[in-house]
């Protein structure tokens, strides 16, 4: 079987990043092997419909299972209609995301754990590259439907870099929406680690 996951980076040692539709990489293996193939993911930059393209791109590499840490409607609904089965909230290294899942660590997600367009964001304004793709996971649409209300994320950290903030197509159980933050919190604490190296490789430069 064939297992995708997406990725930060082309290698196992990579982290799971958190976007479906927008992530950096697919990370493609054998789960029995270890055997694996990396893809750039050309819809990560697309103007809109990354999801569904992305998710035909896995159905097309005969695929079974995703891992991933977030899923939205348009990524899920491809997905599931062609069989795949998708698992969301995963994050931590690529090896460590496949060791768990062979332990049975991982179920199934029963639908999109986050509203469409999640992940599209800063990259106009940040400049491209890395550090756009980044801003844009946790911070977008997802972030700002549980930690809006009360602590200002969705709107002050967010202001002129993200979309409009849009609930979940279905009200979530406290449950899910715990979940839902648990996730997002772990992709916030990737993305700004990645952040800060990329602003201590950029210092370096221009010292």
């Amino acid at each position: 079987m064939k297992i995708a996951i997406s990725a930060t980076g082309p290698t196992l040692d990579a982290e799971v990043d958190p976007r479906f539709g927008r992530c950096q990489y697919f990370v493609i293996i054998d789960p029995q092997t270890m055997e694996f193939e990396a893809l750039e993911n050309s819809s990560a930059m697309a103007a809109g419909g990354a999801g569904i393209s992305t998710g035909q791109m896995i159905v097309g590499k005969g695929a079974e299972v995703i891992l991933t840490g977030n899923c939205g409607p348009n990524a899920y609904q491809v997905l599931s209609a062609a069989g795949l089965q998708v698992i969301t909230g995963v994050s931590g290294k690529i090896s460590d995301a496949i060791e768990e899942y062979k332990l049975g660590t991982f179920s199934a997600s029963q639908q999109a754990n986050v509203a469409d367009h999640f992940g599209v964001g800063a990259a106009p304004g940040m400049g491209g590259g890395g550090m756009g793709r980044g801003m844009g996971g946790g911070m977008g649409r997802g972030m700002g439907r549980g930690m809006g209300r009360g602590m200002g994320m969705g709107g002050g950290m967010g202001a002129g870099m993200m979309p409009p903030v849009s609930p979940l197509s279905q009200p979530a159980s406290p449950e899910q929406e715990l979940e839902t933050l648990k996730t997002q919190s772990q992709a916030l604490a990737q993305q700004l680690s990645e952040i800060q190296r990329h602003i201590e490789e950029l210092e370096k430069k221009t010292r």
